[in-house]
């Protein structure tokens, strides 16, 4: 018998349907750091033909810049602080409830193959009903990388049925391994790069350790191409919606675990040969929280009500002339090591952080730069001004932060005290004052802040955090009160 979920793949006369495969490629750690995102020195070949021919998204964001945040977010459609997964699933942090529809079930529940190849990262993995999984390590490692586009070809040609794909890649995570599985055939070293535009400084340890990201960018560009292979040899490609994104940004200074640029902004690109193509860029502000509603319309399946992104078809279709004005990304922790919780909000030109611990050393500061080589601290202090005031404001923050990314991309100069911008300051905070109300933010409730940090902070020993010790009880009383 053929379950009622599965009805749906064939149309009246019997015959397959034509709804779109759906293939969601994802990178870890990175930025939009690629050629087609006009980065000098990396080798992406692949993926500045699949930009040449799709849609490139310039402004394109993750709610929030960790690993397993980013990932439950596109899967649930929601922020972190309204799924639950406001930490790394591997330091229990997880989803409030199993049942919070996802795309993996809607589409399963609407006859769609469901896979995933790589790791998943969220909690519980049971909400996520996959069909086919393999690879669930995080594979750091880099083992076997042929592997990816080998489980990818004998999934996508298992059946005719449509299917849903996500393949999780482990580059561009350190270890930045300078090469692997003898990928790329020519590594960079530092005498052929410079370091990353947002770390404002320039030491030969850091053109090194920019080589290496970039290896590592050329080596997932090599194992998109194997993948892409194997989806246009099935024949499927024509009618294949192709999605590609990074999970966050790079394991850098002033990137991952950061509320940023270098943290939450992130490489978009879409194909779909069918419908889209011509190499259009596109400068509206999108979220991975938009790729839920995407997904669903372009597959026929009733959206999801409540959902805070919104599909994309009808702006690339030129349907919709009008986009959001405003863009809103926040931070709660990584591990139990950097809690330090911020909410953000951008619109085309200024963007605002609000710190919701001002004036306490924020953890990840030395969390992050504890990774890098030993005399960083002092290159820091040596370093002139504007960029030595923003790593020591990156170490103790004040209430906002607010930034000009026109002028000021790298976000080293904080306008929040300067009265010439008063008014945005307090138009921005106006408007982050009212996602956050909208969206149920438990954190407006100090009391939640402060239970949280005192639940995390118990779990230290000499110091160091535990996850033996490590007991979380947010999701029983975050909402306790409706808030």
């Amino acid at each position: 018998m053929v379950p009622a979920a599965e009805k749906g793949i064939e149309s009246s006369d019997g015959a397959p349907s034509n709804r779109p495969n759906i293939l969601l490629i994802v990178s870890e750690d990175n930025g939009p750091e690629l050629g087609c995102y006009g980065e000098p020195f990396v080798q992406t070949p692949v993926l500045d033909a699949l930009a040449a021919k799709g849609v490139l998204f310039q402004r394109a964001y993750v709610p929030q810049a960790g690993c397993s945040q980013s990932r439950a977010a596109l899967l649930t459609g929601l922020y972190p602080h309204q799924n639950g997964q406001i930490g790394l699933a591997t330091w229990k942090f997880r989803l409030y409830r199993e049942d919070t529809p996802n795309v993996v079930r809607s589409l399963k529940q609407a006859g769609y193959r469901t896979g995933l190849i790589g790791k998943l990262h969220v909690n519980p993995a049971s909400a996520f009903p996959f069909d086919f999984k393999q690879i669930e390590s995080a594979n750091f490692g880099r083992n076997k990388l042929r592997k990816y586009a080998n489980e990818a070809g004998r999934f996508i040609s298992a059946s005719e049925r449509p299917f849903f794909l996500s393949v999780n890649y482990p580059d561009a995570h350190r270890p930045f391994l300078k090469t692997a599985g003898g990928l790329p055939e020519k590594p960079l070293t530092g005498a052929d790069t410079r370091p990353l535009s947002y770390f404002g400084l320039d030491t030969p340890e850091l053109r090194q350790n920019t080589a290496d990201y970039y290896n590592c960018l050329s080596r997932l560009d090599s194992q998109i191409g194997e993948l892409l292979t194997v989806l246009r040899k099935s024949g499927k490609l024509r009618n294949t919606l192709i999605v590609y994104i990074g999970d966050h940004g790079a394991d850098m200074l002033r990137g991952k675990r950061t509320s940023y640029e270098g943290g939450v902004r992130i490489p978009f690109l879409l194909s779909w040969a069918e419908r889209w193509g011509g190499g259009a860029r596109r400068s509206e502000m999108i979220s991975t929280l938009d790729l839920m509603p995407t997904f669903l319309e372009v597959a026929g399946v009733p959206p999801v009500e409540g959902l805070p992104g919104r599909s994309l078809i009808p702006m690339l279709d030129g349907k919709k002339k009008d986009w959001r004005r405003y863009l809103f990304t926040e931070f709660h922790t990584h591990s139990a090591h950097n809690y330090y919780p911020q909410r953000t909000v951008r619109d085309n030109r200024f963007k605002l952080i609000h710190n919701l611990m001002p004036g306490e050393i924020n953890p990840g500061y030395a969390f992050t730069n504890k990774r890098f080589f030993k005399g960083l601290d002092k290159v820091i202090a040596t370093a002139g001004e504007p960029v030595r005031g923003a790593y020591r404001r990156m170490q103790v923050p004040p209430e906002f932060e607010l930034y000009d990314l026109e002028d000021d991309p790298c976000e080293f100069r904080n306008l929040a005290g300067d009265s010439n911008h008063a008014g945005t300051l307090s138009q921005l905070q106006d408007r982050l004052r009212e996602w956050r109300r909208a969206t149920g933010d438990p954190l407006l409730d100090r009391k939640n802040v402060t239970r949280l940090r005192n639940e995390i902070g118990a779990c230290f020993r000499d110091g160091v955090p535990s996850k033996d010790h490590l007991t979380l009880t947010y999701p029983d009383y975050f909402f306790r009160d409706g808030n």
